[in-house]
């Protein structure tokens, strides 16, 4: 399955990025902690250029714990910091402003040296749609003032927000990029809520996500739905899992449609337990690709 969204409100939205970047100090990139690679967008690169960046992984809470380290691990090796956090309750919220001077203490000692105060760090906030940029403005603003909810696409333009002294944001909507390389990168998106549900084969979805997770965490699929085994065919896994919820239609007919909703719901709601779907080992060629000599 192709997965591609790119509505033209994201191209616009890449061309009003790219003309405020001369304002700007630092790039806050907002990215999945679930799928912290595939969640970024490759446009960004070439947008910010050298801009200094800090990477933030939201929804920390909902991934693997021990993935997330793997990941600011991998992440530090290519001198990119990267910070947990977790928009809706503010765990590694407060971290953001702190990181922030350090990321440009060169420049704000610059400007000590010459006699000056250094004004509020200009901040471009960026990110895929439904990661949750929304949400953590309002959180650092301490008051809604970005427009928030569970599907994506919400913002569709671009406001300066004041944090504090020490800050001020630059929302921007969320946008994808025309084209995915990987076809599994459409794939991670789409489990994670990132592409609108209406575009979505949720048997393809449900298929991928049973053959990662009986590979990866097979006692959680165990643990959750009841099975006494885990079949190597994911079709046969789902049909398993139907079974054992009830998903049946007239005739004894397996209802594949609403097992298939109901497992991406499950795991979107954590109730799969917290589940990283991609790891660093994954990489290895975008490391060695991004390690200076």
């Amino acid at each position: 399955m192709t997965i591609q969204w790119y509505p033209g409100h994201m191209a616009k939205a890449k061309r009003e990025m790219t003309e405020k970047l001369k304002m700007i100090d630092a790039v806050f990139e907002l990215v999945d902690a679930r799928i912290p690679m595939s969640s970024r967008n490759p446009m960004i690169d070439e947008i910010i250029g050298d801009k200094p960046r800090l990477l933030l992984l939201n929804k920390s809470d909902m991934a693997d714990p021990k993935m997330t380290k793997e990941w600011q691990d991998f992440f530090s090796s290519i001198s990119i910091s990267a910070i947990p956090l977790n928009s809706q309750k503010g765990t590694g919220v407060q971290s953001i402003t702190t990181a922030a001077q350090q990321l440009l203490k060169e420049k704000l000692d610059k400007m000590r040296a010459k006699g000056m105060n250094p004004r509020a760090i200009r901040g471009l906030i960026v990110g895929i749609p439904n990661v949750g940029k929304s949400t953590l403005i309002n959180r650092l603003a301490n008051k809604k003032i970005a427009k928030t909810g569970d599907r994506p696409g919400i913002t569709k333009q671009q406001q300066w927000i004041k944090v504090g002294k020490a800050l001020e944001l630059l929302d921007t909507p969320g946008i994808l990029w025309p084209k995915f390389e990987e076809p599994v990168t459409g794939l991670r998106l789409a489990v994670t809520g990132a592409i609108k549900d209406e575009l979505l084969d949720f048997q393809e979805l449900a298929l991928f996500l049973l053959t990662y997770l009986r590979e990866n965490y097979p006692e959680n699929l165990l643990h959750r739905y009841h099975l006494d085994e885990l079949h190597e065919n994911p079709l046969d896994l789902l049909e398993a899992i139907a079974k054992k919820r009830g998903f049946l239609m007239s005739g004894g007919m397996i209802d594949y449609d609403r097992c298939a909703e109901m497992l991406l719901r499950e795991y979107r709601t954590e109730k799969l337990g917290k589940i990283t779907l991609e790891r660093p080992g994954d990489f290895y060629v975008f490391k060695h690709a991004n390690t200076k000599d």
